[in-house]
């Protein structure tokens, strides 16, 4: 097999991750416009938390590494599958903090009722903080909303999760050219 006949990971995982990115958005649009709070139902919250976080990250990631094995006459090595989930997983990030930062640009009452939101909870659940220490945590809240460290740090972390991911997809998919013979 030739080098121009071999696919890319690469061009394997692109559009699996910007799907991946896609239903990060509707899944944020859907609990907005239905007024759905993660922060005041911790249950929805936790529900989000592992599809974004656990589950869908999984899911594509298998899906755009069998995808490639397919059109790879059946194989796939260890390193195609940490580059394919590390790629399906950075390319969803970058989709999901960039519409996150135009989100908030359009909406930036959006950012208060978060702060709010989080005021209330903070109180409820802790009455025992001070004035100065919930102010603190709302700082550093807001701080995490800004867009340049919102995008590092979304990116950073899907990145890690797409490989620790990769490295569990890839140990159980991972089929070598050598392992054939």
């Amino acid at each position: 097999m030739s080098e121009e006949t071999t696919p890319s990971v690469v061009k394997s995982a692109l559009p699996i991750g910007l799907l991946f990115g896609i239903i990060m958005i509707l899944e944020f649009i859907v609990s907005y416009v239905m007024n759905i709070d993660p922060i005041t139902t911790p249950e929805i919250g936790t529900i989000m938390n592992t599809a974004n976080y656990f589950l869908l990250p999984v899911l594509f990631i298998s899906i755009a590494c069998n995808g490639y094995k397919k059109s790879n006459f059946g194989f796939i090595s260890f390193g195609e599958c940490l580059k394919g989930g590390v790629i399906v997983c950075l390319i969803a990030a970058l989709v999901y903090s960039l519409f996150s930062v135009v989100f908030n640009m359009i909406f930036p009452e959006f950012i208060d009722e978060i702060l709010v939101k989080t005021r209330a909870v903070l109180i409820a659940k802790s009455p025992e903080m001070t004035s100065d220490q919930i102010n603190m945590a709302l700082d550093y809240t807001k701080k995490f909303m800004n867009p340049a460290i919102l995008i590092p740090i979304t990116i950073l972390m899907y990145a890690f999760l797409g490989l620790i991911y990769s490295l569990i997809v890839g140990a159980i998919i991972k089929k070598d050219k050598l392992q054939s013979l």
